[in-house]
């Protein structure tokens, strides 16, 4: 018990690791080419995508730096129109001026805020605007320095004497061999509407800083960015021959940033988009979401199928293995029976001729009783009642050995007409004394004159004594009856094998003849008997059927066809 123990344990070992084994082999062979494409089908769009952004980002700065610098080129314009245009007395009066502000404004629209000559020592000579800057001094001012040094000038944004921040265009002449400035303030909520419009997705906006990091514009938001990164920005311009150029990066909170830039105003401002990274590439982030989504549902489909496919493979293996057992035990006990053939063959010759001689001797003493000398003996009709038992059993242990060297010998399935009634007659012969053992009767019922069949004898003393055994089998706990009847209905010879048994549960009654099913305990049953019944019957286009009730009875219904001939000439009933 304890050997087969471990056997099935170590059965029950070699399956799980066999399972395990295919489960990972499945997962493996069926998730790795599924990630490998996926991850390089996301590397080609997230590469696609980059490139999509940042071009496009790319054409909508320098498209803007084009008309920022547009802009600022035609005020200039319209200040070196007007220097060219009227002398240095007519812009110094004041209502002269101010009714060039004024056709300014209705051709440009409240874009120039006011106007102002300045000589060059500094101070305001005419001015023409909403402030009261009349003589103000510039002389120290950054932009009034810078802007005697060149033949016209764009300042920086500042707050000025107004304390609102502003730029200047100056445009330098020369009057009387002295220096002077014509110069315009250009309005920076206007110029900065220019740039806040520059918007893409939730978070992107783009400002302008001059080369100190300086904000030129007012940003729609606040950009979490340091000077340090401003100065990352004009370094990488400066070097780069790109007319637009991108940076990465993170801001204080750890948010990853993108960055697209082009230097504007002779190379002395710089105008920068700026956008969250996870905005930006929104639909690459999607497509990572939708792709993990994609993962883990396959995932998940060829895990479960590795599950279902490897706990099926291993169970058909495991039963090929069951049946292969099953076959080889099946293998030894045919080598025995026909071993157990042979010697009863063997036996039933060997018995047979003591037997022949024994009767013979009965027979030769009986004639010699009928001699006029044992005539007279007083014990003559007890002797010739024991020489007539002799001779009947001797006769009957003749007829036993021929039935089994004719069952022993009867292993070829030729076909040929027998009469069924004698057959089923030595099958009953054969089982009765089995059937004494197990408190078992057997009863027959035969239809007389049933027409004989086409069969091989020993293919349906296979089937009926494998009826017949079962029925045995089934009562040998607490014994029973067992019924055989045989008749003719239509074109069939029906036989019926009815037993009182404990019955064939429902569940059972569809895998009755499949091969290898059996309710009997390990060792006792091999499950093939009644799959080769269904197989010789069906062979012969046959019938077999079954039915049984619980704890009431079981009926196995084999029909055998009548051939032709015999259907056309029944046989004569008689009254």
């Amino acid at each position: 018990m304890r050997n087969g123990s471990n056997k099935e344990k170590s059965k029950d070992s070699y399956y799980r690791l066999l399972t395990r084994t295919i489960q990972l082999i499945v997962i493996i062979v069926s998730v790795t080419p599924m990630v490998l494409v996926s991850a390089i089908l996301l590397y080609q769009f997230r590469t696609s995508d980059h490139e999509k952004i940042y071009a496009h980002l790319g054409q909508l700065v320098q498209n803007h730096k084009q008309g920022i610098d547009s802009f600022l080129k035609e005020r200039l314009s319209n200040i070196l129109f007007l220097a060219a245009t009227f002398s240095f007395e007519e812009l110094s009066n004041d209502l002269f001026l101010a009714d060039r502000l004024y056709t300014l404004q209705q051709d440009f629209g409240p874009v120039f805020v006011d106007l102002g000559v300045v000589n060059e020592r500094g101070i305001q000579m005419a001015y023409a605007g909403p402030f009261k800057l009349g003589g103000a001094h510039y002389g120290d001012a950054e932009w009034f320095k810078k802007a005697l040094t060149k033949d016209h000038f764009i300042s920086d944004v500042f707050l000025g004497l107004r304390g609102l921040p502003h730029f200047i265009v100056a445009v330098r002449d020369n009057w009387n061999g002295q220096n002077w400035i014509l110069r315009a303030t250009i309005d920076f909520v206007a110029f900065s509407n220019l740039v806040s419009g520059i918007r893409v997705g939730e978070t992107g906006f783009a400002f302008i800083v001059n080369r100190e990091g300086d904000f030129q514009t007012k940003p729609l938001r606040d950009p979490m960015a340091t000077k340090t990164r401003y100065s990352k920005l004009i370094a990488e311009g400066s070097r780069s021959d790109d007319k637009v150029w991108k940076l990465e990066g993170r801001d204080e909170s750890g948010k990853k940033l993108i960055y697209v830039a082009s230097f504007l105003k002779d190379s002395e401002w710089l105008l920068i988009f700026q956008q969250d990274a996870s905005d930006a590439f929104r639909d690459l982030s999607k497509a990572l979401r939708v792709t993990i989504i994609i993962l883990f549902l396959g995932g998940l489909g060829i895990v479960s199928m590795a599950l279902l496919l490897s706990r099926r493979v291993v169970s058909r293996i495991a039963r090929a293995d069951r049946e292969k057992e099953m076959m080889d035990e099946q293998i030894v006990e045919t080598g025995k029976l026909a071993s157990v053939g042979e010697l009863a063959a063997g036996i039933a010759h060997e018995i047979n001729n003591p037997v022949a001689i024994m009767v013979e001797e009965a027979g030769w003493i009986e004639d010699l009783l009928q001699e006029e000398e044992f005539k007279e003996t007083k014990n003559l009709d007890e002797f010739k009642r024991a020489l007539r038992q002799i001779n009947t059993q001797g006769k009957r242990c003749k007829e036993i050995t021929y039935k089994l060297l004719s069952f022993a010998r009867k292993t070829d399935s030729r076909i040929h007409e027998i009469n069924l009634n004698e057959l089923l007659e030595e099958i009953v012969a054969l089982s009765s004394q089995r059937a004494k053992f197990t408190n078992v009767v057997i009863k027959t019922d035969f239809q007389e004159d049933l027409p004989l069949v086409k069969v091989s004898s020993s293919e349906m003393q296979q089937v009926f004594l494998n009826l017949v055994n079962n029925s045995v089998d089934a009562m040998e706990k607490r014994g029973g009856i067992i019924t055989i009847k045989s008749r003719l209905a239509g074109d069939y010879v029906v036989v019926d094998v009815t037993d009182n048994g404990p019955g064939i549960p429902k569940a059972n009654l569809s895998r009755i003849f499949d091969p290898f099913f059996t309710t009997k305990p390990v060792g006792k049953g091999t499950g093939l008997g009644l799959s080769i019944v269904y197989g010789i019957i069906n062979k012969l286009d046959g019938e077999i059927e079954v039915h049984s009730a619980l704890d009431v009875e079981t009926t196995f219904r084999v029909k055998i066809p009548v051939p032709e001939d015999a259907r056309r000439n029944p046989p004569l009933t008689t009254a």
